[in-house]
């Protein structure tokens, strides 16, 4: 591997508390939905159950590690809080403190995996080769088989994209903006071709290594978990139907896992930014990610729940209410006749509520008490169904009736939105001293695992190293 040389000008200490909250405005809570064994020769592994930032599908809460690779950056995006024009505290990790910090952190089960993104240092394939080199390390000299999720880094060159995706379990790239005007307006050195290419050749090299393993079982993997990205919400004047258009379109087009959706935090003066005299525009983002859930799994379409004449959400209801509302010539349906697709646009009918309906029936019909131990939302679903030709209530199927009765259903709503509290992402130094040490001192090993230990107050406070 080329070699290459990153100042070591900072303590440990200090790189970690930089460069960990220079994170926390790329989205990382994401299911892993891959397997990688370590065969008892190293230390971690990713199975089926899944990696998240709160809980997997057999319970258990799992936590990454958050840092960027640098938080320096030749580009000059106006919303980016790193950009080259702000003078804020810089650092970059060597490929070797990432591979120290990763392994105590994880031999101290503060962590099981790493999501790893950076911003630009001199080029981006100057940073892609290093943060290629940080996984090699990772996988084939310290053995680490645990999950890593790290981000691809526009204009880099295509074979670095590639070899550094047979290191990774995900892999993603920021679309930033919504539209090619978006991006043009506020982030100048940044293309929509530059960001599409590596999308565009992590999808064809994952079909290809489907096929590879179809014929050779023990060939390696290629971004097992697949590919997501990240558009940025408020900053600039998209409305619900376009953002939700460009989504579906990037599910239909590169076979994405997940698109996230991050309100904007106006974190730098710009007269080309937007005020924001609410705050950042957390229902809005609320809204769309319910909305991408019924995009995925729901069997809706964007042009279905929103059109040019009706462009954004109703923020007093979710989407899916808000749709049957508007489509009330569909209701009320019969549940022991109403075959799944139709089941899943009834509000209060989730996937694995639909899938028991359609198995229970076939033993004989389904009442209103079968329902409710099958997981179904009573409360919202009463005024759009029947069982065997019956509603629980007497009710009209009126818009106003109904949408008066939803809305004193209370909402289960993230914390942030319950609490109406201000966009605040927890520090992995939050109430702790940290005992900083002098500039230019080169860390031995004693000190490396000294800025881990300082940070074990955090973890008997409950909180984990995201």
């Amino acid at each position: 591997m080329q070699q290459i040389f990153v100042a070591e000008d900072l303590p440990l200490t200090d790189k970690l508390k930089i460069l960990s909250d220079a994170a926390k405005y790329d989205v990382a809570c994401t299911s892993s939905g891959t397997q990688r064994d370590n065969h008892g020769k190293g230390m971690g592994n990713c199975t089926e159950a899944g990696i998240c930032h709160s809980f997997s599908a057999d319970g258990r809460c799992i936590s990454l590690l958050k840092i960027l690779f640098t938080n320096e950056c030749i580009y000059d995006c106006r919303y980016c809080l790193n950009r080259a024009s702000n003078d804020v505290p810089r650092a970059s990790f060597t490929p070797q403190e990432v591979c120290d910090l990763v392994l105590e952190f994880y031999k101290r089960n503060y962590i099981e995996g790493l999501f790893l993104s950076s911003g630009i240092l001199y080029s981006p394939n100057y940073t892609m080769e290093l943060i290629y080199q940080t996984l090699y390390k990772l996988r084939y000299e310290y053995h680490f088989w645990g999950y890593i999720h790290v981000k691809s880094i526009p204009g880099a060159a295509g074979e670095l994209v590639e070899k550094t995706g047979y290191l990774a379990d995900r892999m993603s790239i920021n679309l930033e903006l919504p539209t090619t005007e978006g991006l043009r307006t506020l982030a100048p050195h940044k293309t929509r071709k530059k960001i599409l290419a590596p999308m565009r050749l992590v999808q064809s090299r994952m079909q290809e290594n489907k096929n590879e393993l179809t014929l050779y079982r023990h060939a390696p993997r290629f971004v097992p978990a697949g590919q997501s990205t990240q558009m940025i919400i408020g900053a600039t004047p998209e409305t619900d139907y376009q953002v939700l258009s460009v989504a579906e379109n990037l599910y239909q087009k590169f076979d994405l896992k997940r698109v996230f959706y991050s309100a904007f935090v106006r974190v730098n003066e710009d007269e080309n930014l937007p005020m924001l005299p609410g705050g950042p525009p957390l229902l809005r983002e609320h809204r769309l990610y319910q909305a991408d859930w019924l995009l995925r799994f729901y069997g809706f379409q964007a042009g279905e729940l929103l059109s040019e004449t009706r462009p954004n959400f109703n923020v007093l209801l979710d989407p899916k209410c808000d749709w049957a509302l508007r489509h009330l010539e569909q209701f009320p349906v019969e549940v022991n006749r109403a075959d799944q697709g139709m089941l899943l646009r009834v509000p209060g009918i989730g996937p694995k509520s639909a899938k028991r309906i359609v198995r229970a029936r076939r033993m004989g019909a389904v009442g209103f008490e079968d329902l409710k131990r099958m997981g179904v939302v009573l409360k919202r679903a009463l005024y759009f169904i029947t069982c065997s030709g019956r509603m629980l209530y007497p009710v009209k199927l009126e818009e106003d009736y109904i949408t008066r009765n939803l809305l004193q259903v209370k909402e289960k709503l993230p914390f942030d939105l319950e609490g109406q509290t201000t966009y605040r992402q927890l520090s992995l130094f939050d109430d702790c001293h940290i005992p900083y040490g002098e500039p230019g001192v080169q860390e031995t090993e004693g000190q490396v695992l000294e800025a881990v230990r300082s940070l074990e107050a955090v973890s008997s406070m409950g909180i984990r190293a995201v």
